[in-house]
């Protein structure tokens, strides 16, 4: 079964890219990152970035870099993060996150 075809699981993969890049930018210490979808919806929801008070930009600027640099739908964070192309014998036995070389922790 391809894991990576439910948002459930993608939309995990890219919150994860998109909190470690919000983290890289500089823009918060810390980040969690929170994506709503609905049935029958391709776009998210909601987006809700929590920075745990260690954020150096103001937190409605960084929601708004979410939602303008990348593509919540499903389709936009197969394609954004090559999830077609991830051998998922090694998240299964290694874990979903932490492994330098999965596209979501780069």
């Amino acid at each position: 079964m391809r894991t990576f075809s439910k948002v459930d699981r993608s939309g995990a993969y890219m919150a994860r890219k998109i909190a470690r890049d919000i983290v890289l930018a500089g823009y918060a210490d810390k980040a969690e990152v929170q994506i709503a979808y609905a049935i029958g919806v391709a776009d998210s929801v909601s987006v809700y970035v929590e920075t745990f008070d260690t954020e150096h930009q103001d937190k409605r600027f960084i929601e708004q870099y979410v939602r303008e640099n990348y593509d919540l739908t499903p389709k936009g964070i197969i394609e954004g993060l090559g999830l077609l192309d991830v051998d998922y014998n090694r998240v299964s036995a290694y874990g979903h996150f932490g492994g330098k070389d999965m596209p979501w922790e780069k």
